[in-house]
Order: structure tokens, then sequence, then C-alpha cells
């Protein structure tokens, strides 16, 4: 699986997280601001900044809401929600094909994310663009939905050709930092977890539970 989405907001919560973003008017800054060397020369966005008191209680929010959630943490195996940033991506504005630094000033980068927090019928463009091994992949997600996948991806935000793009962006340190062993796990416990809703606790299941956290220690770093 080359990565994940699911709805992680409702509404409600993010109508008040977007009130709360674009009530600081004069924070808003060049995205070009915290990108790498050659991520900068293809970045076209604003950002909110990160010392912003908004900012931070913001970006406190979506790391708890990331690290709660059950999918993800099988997925993703999270040990630290980081870099979270909110982006503003105007008319003409977009974010050209780059990877993602492989160490930030906050973490390692194993898994990047996206939290798409304007509703898609208000914005033309803006899709996140990620290249997989079966080709180059379009998301637009509904507000509060969330898309993680590897940051070892080449990616994009296409341009964005009429309205405006709010986003949510950020990375996940996991635990584990192999994609295909990330992969690998998260079929384990899927299938284990599937099993103990259809047939109840077993002393088989048992022993697949008893491997996959060996296997999780083996694996992890």
């Amino acid at each position: 699986m080359d990565y994940l989405t699911l709805a992680l907001f409702d509404n409600a919560s993010i109508d008040a997280l977007i009130q709360k973003l674009l009530a600081e008017k004069a924070s808003w800054e060049d995205g070009k601001k915290t990108a790498g060397l050659q991520a900068a020369k293809v970045k076209n966005n604003l950002q909110l900044d990160r010392s912003s008191k908004s900012s931070i209680e913001s970006a406190d929010f979506v790391a708890t809401n990331i690290s709660s959630n059950q999918l993800i943490k099988s997925f993703a195996l999270p040990r630290k929600v980081h870099g979270i940033m909110f982006t503003k991506t105007s008319t003409g504005q977009g974010y050209g094909l780059h990877v993602d630094n492989a160490y930030m000033s906050t973490g390692r980068s194993d898994l990047s994310f996206t939290v798409f927090l304007s509703d898609p019928h208000q914005y033309k463009g803006g899709e996140l663009c990620l290249q997989t091994l079966q080709g180059s992949k379009l998301i637009k997600l509904e507000k509060g939905h969330i898309v993680v996948y590897p940051s070892t991806s080449l990616h994009s935000v296409q341009s964005v050709t009429e309205g405006e793009r709010l986003a949510c962006v950020g990375w996940i340190q996991s635990y584990v930092p192999s994609s295909e062993d990330r992969e690998n796990l998260f079929r384990l416990d899927a299938g284990a977890r599937g099993l103990l809703s259809q047939n109840g606790r077993s002393s088989e299941l048992d022993l697949v539970f008893q491997a996959y956290s060996n296997l999780l220690r083996r694996l992890g770093d």
C-alpha cells in the first residue's frame, strides 16, 4: 500500500480550525522559508508562521488526533508527529515536484501527511500528486480528510487555477524506518484484528499477535 486516506476530522472541527487560522492575518509568510534548497525553487505558497499562537495550538490539536487514530497508528507506527505547518495556496500558486528532506529540524521524515482543510468544491486544481509504483496519482480529498504517504515519494501540489486551498502538512517519524517493513506489519495487524473481530480470541491468534509484537521489536529502532 503506497498511501493511506481517511476522515480525520468532522466538518465542525475543521470549520473552527479554519476560522482560527484565518484570523491570523498578519502571520502568513512566504512558504520558501521552511523549504530545503532544491524544494524552495519550486515552492510557491504561503504558510502560517509556526511561532504564532494559532499555529502552535492548531498543530498540537492535529498531532493529538493523528497520534490517537487507530488506523494511522497501525499504518504508520508513529513515534513522533512533527513539523506541522498550515499552508495557503491561492490562484496561480502550487508546489513543484520534490522529495521531502530526510531529516527536519524537528525529526526524521519517514512518512508525510496532508490534511485537506478546504471544501474541494471551493477551489480548482490544487491536487496532491504522488509518484507511486503504478504511476502518478492525483489526490484531492474532502475537508477534514488526511492522506499519509512515504516521505521517500516524489510529490507535488498542482497549481490552483481558481479559489484558495488551505491544508495542513507535516511528518511522522515511525518506530519502523522501512516502508516495506511497515507495510508488512500493517497487513499482519489488520488481518489479525479482522480475525479477532470475526471469530474472537483463540490460542492460534495469540501466536499471531505474539509474532507481530516480536517482529515490531526486531524491526523498530
